[in-house]
């Protein structure tokens, strides 16, 4: 089978030059690629154009940096099932629910037909959270645990059953999709760009940069438009600084759970501390607002930049004491090495992104395999991975990304600071009305802190965006925590929750 080979960086693709394969050809080939351990997909779905349903694959060829497209297509109301990939790659089973539970598609075979989000919009309206059947297993020693989907905490609702043998997990099922705010419907739908930006980066609020900033690449692929390098950098800063707000933040949280408060105070302050240089950047301290297509509102000065970069500077020297400390804990290694471990043969198999991933010694890292922007030009990403696979693997990889992300800022002001050192040239201001190429496909594909993010937009014959898909990396990862708490007591269910820290939101779009 063909497939049309691009890069992170290359413009979008007309829709007819993305080779249309029979599904039993696309299946083999498909099967075949997955196979290849340096080979994963960063989104596959369905489009419903005229009266036919075309499915869109984009690989990723993690040895060779390119982007793999390929599609198939077959009759919008065909009732033919197709053989699931899934059943050989379990890694395809969020893509193959989601195109089921959607158009009601049938994958013969499929291991865990389970609704994906149940969508105001699905298929088949009958089917519901009331009468999903759950995994079950019956013995006189076993019972189950139901948690939520209304927590104890502000946070967004999610069930976890589990099923237990005293206080061992044998088994998690999370339940998800109790937010239908329709964001990829309302993309396609409202023409109007900066309410698509407002979209895209309420995505997931805690991943408001790596989001907007997937969107405006997509649709600045489509437009053709050429970014200068100073934005560029200016965005790479946001998205690193969100990386350090938020890894810092999951520290403090995991040190809460396990009673250390010096290491939850420790990590609030500095939390604090980086949101608030972010909101002194550009008014919101999550970034909101910051990104937009082809240009900013809120240019670097250099008064802001030597702000941003003396901020960081403290902040990684602090939160390098806090590191030592915790590695340094005896009661907090007792709880954290050797707990909610998932091997890397798993993570793979699920397809698990991220820094839950690289924790799992699956470097996988889109700074590192397809890198853009700064990544591509300046800094050359080295991804820190770890073996373990535990919750302590995971922190210890977040601390290290903190640090790693403080030098990148670090030195990417420095270059601001030398390349405008007569006197700043700002960066154009957002366009709204550059014309994209019509009947296209573009994606944009970064790195956010919670691992692989990916926009995918379609525009019809008009240039419009006419159709919208997301993928947030923990779509992959929810199956990384269930698996990570299997033979574990459920009293430490809190502390491998909080080492993926996964995002309801980002899921159920």
């Amino acid at each position: 089978m063909n497939w049309y080979i691009t890069d992170n960086t290359a413009p979008a693709v007309a829709l007819d030059k993305i080779p249309e394969a029979s599904y039993a050809d696309f299946y083999n080939d498909l099967a075949a690629k997955l196979a290849d351990a340096r080979c994963h997909v960063a989104h596959y779905f369905a489009l419903p154009l005229g009266d036919r349903l075309r499915f869109f694959c984009l690989l990723l060829d993690d040895a060779a940096g390119q982007v793999l497209l390929a599609s198939h297509a077959m009759g919008y109301y065909d009732q033919t099932a197709l053989p699931s990939l899934t059943a050989l790659h379990p890694a395809l089973h969020p893509f193959e629910r989601d195109i089921a539970e959607r158009y009601g598609v049938r994958f013969d075979g499929m291991p865990w037909p389970k609704p994906l989000r149940f969508p105001a919009d699905r298929r088949d309206r009958s089917s519901t959270m009331d009468n999903y059947p759950f995994y079950s297993m019956k013995g006189g020693s076993l019972h189950e645990v139901n948690v939520g989907p209304i927590h104890a905490g502000i946070i967004e609702p999610g069930a976890f059953r589990f099923i237990c043998n005293g206080e061992q997990v044998l088994h998690l099922e999370i339940a998800l999709g109790y937010q239908h705010r329709g964001i990829e419907r309302l993309l396609g739908q409202t023409g109007n760009l900066l309410r698509q930006m407002c979209l895209a980066e309420a995505v997931a609020g805690d991943s408001a940069v790596a989001h907007a900033t997937a969107f405006a690449e997509a649709v600045e692929k489509l437009t053709g438009h050429q970014r200068p390098a100073q934005l560029e950098r200016e965005r790479t800063v946001a998205l690193e600084l969100e990386r350090m707000a938020m890894q810092i933040a999951d520290t403090g949280a995991l040190s809460m759970d396990v009673g250390y408060q010096l290491g939850q105070v420790a990590c609030e302050a500095l939390r604090t501390m980086t949101i608030n240089t972010t909101q002194a950047w550009c008014g919101n301290r999550f970034g909101k607002g910051l990104i937009r297509p082809h240009g900013t509102d809120h240019p670097l000065t250099p008064e802001k930049a030597r702000m941003i970069r003396t901020n960081v500077g403290e902040i990684a020297r602090r939160y390098d004491e806090v590191r030592r400390d915790l590695k340094s804990s005896p009661s907090l290694l007792a709880r954290f090495e050797q707990c909610g471990i998932v091997p890397r043969e798993e993570m793979q198999r699920i397809g698990g992104v991220g820094q839950a991933a690289r924790a799992s010694g699956l470097a996988r890292d889109i700074r590192t395999t397809h890198p853009w922007a700064s990544f591509a030009k300046c800094l050359h990403h080295r991804s820190i991975v770890k073996q373990q696979g535990d919750v302590m693997a995971r922190l210890m990889v977040r601390c290290r990304e903190v640090l790693q992300s403080a030098g990148y800022i670090d030195r990417l002001l420095e270059l601001y600071e030398q390349k405008y050192a007569a006197g700043p040239t700002p960066c154009p201001a957002p366009s709204y009305a550059e014309k994209a190429a019509p009947s296209s496909l573009s994606f944009g594909l970064v790195e956010g802190w919670r691992g692989e993010t990916c926009h995918v937009l379609v525009t019809d014959a008009e240039g419009r965006i006419a159709e919208a898909r997301i993928k947030d990396p923990s779509l992959h990862n929810w199956m990384a925590l269930a698996l990570a708490v299997r033979s574990e007591g459920i009293s430490d269910f809190p502390i491998c929750n909080k080492s993926f820290n996964l995002s309801y939101c980002g899921h159920d779009l």
